[in-house]
């Protein structure tokens, strides 16, 4: 992993004058920065999707990567870093930034699917969570989407500059609420519950550095049109 460095002592008080500390932890704003959480679909999960009809369609604040049909950039508008124990990352936030996850019921027409957004990812429970709205439902806020394991570990060190060890890997993407999922859609609940628990859904890359984006992204939570 690469150390970037913040040379200039203005941003560095810039960033934290706007981050929002208390005694255990300190929140920073990245949404100036570039960074940035690319998830990557797995083969085997754009395989089943395929085996449902299943499409995906950035929202919001996310793209997709071009030249790929697997991969989403979600900017990271935000990080939450312990202070207490030692300083580890606690969470980071992707807000304004939404997926949604649909297919065409073949026998009624219907759109099916949800729409995931404002994820987060919590690295206390090791869960990415979201704002989970099914097509014509009700939004559950900040709701688990996702179990992962780490496997590359990202650290932030706060010194005079500011340095940022930029990048992260989690993977081993987990659906943890199944039947939630396999309801918005309106597949097979039977055929659901055995293909999509044994799916490893890829990896979330994630990349912090010290570069400005030419303009700042939206910290402004992404809601679904009703």
């Amino acid at each position: 992993m690469r150390i970037l460095s913040m040379p200039k002592v203005t941003i560095v008080a810039a960033m934290l004058a706007a981050a929002c500390s208390s005694a255990n932890a300190l929140t920073i704003p990245t949404n100036a920065l570039e960074a940035n959480s690319v998830q990557v679909f797995s083969k085997a999960a754009l395989n089943s999707y395929k085996l449902f009809g299943i499409s995906i369609k950035p929202m919001g604040n996310a793209t997709a990567v071009a030249g790929t049909t697997d991969s989403f950039n979600l900017p990271v508008t935000s990080i939450t870093v312990g202070l207490s124990g030692g300083i580890q990352i606690q969470k980071g936030d992707a807000k304004g930034s939404a997926l949604e996850i649909s297919r065409v019921d073949p026998e009624t027409g219907d759109k099916k699917g949800l729409t995931v957004a404002n994820f987060t990812i919590d690295y206390l429970k090791q869960q990415v969570l979201a704002d989970t709205t099914p097509i014509g439902g009700t939004t559950k806020s900040q709701a688990p989407l996702y179990s992962f394991e780490m496997l590359s570990p990202l650290s932030v060190k706060y010194q005079f500059p500011l340095t940022i060890t930029a990048k992260e890997q989690l993977g081993n993407l987990r659906i943890i609420d199944v039947e939630g999922t396999v309801d918005a859609l309106g597949i097979d609940p039977d055929l659901g519950a055995a293909v999509i628990p044994a799916i490893d859904f890829g990896v979330i890359n994630i990349d912090i550095g010290v570069k400005f984006r030419s303009k700042p992204v939206s910290t402004k939570p992404y809601v679904p049109a009703i």
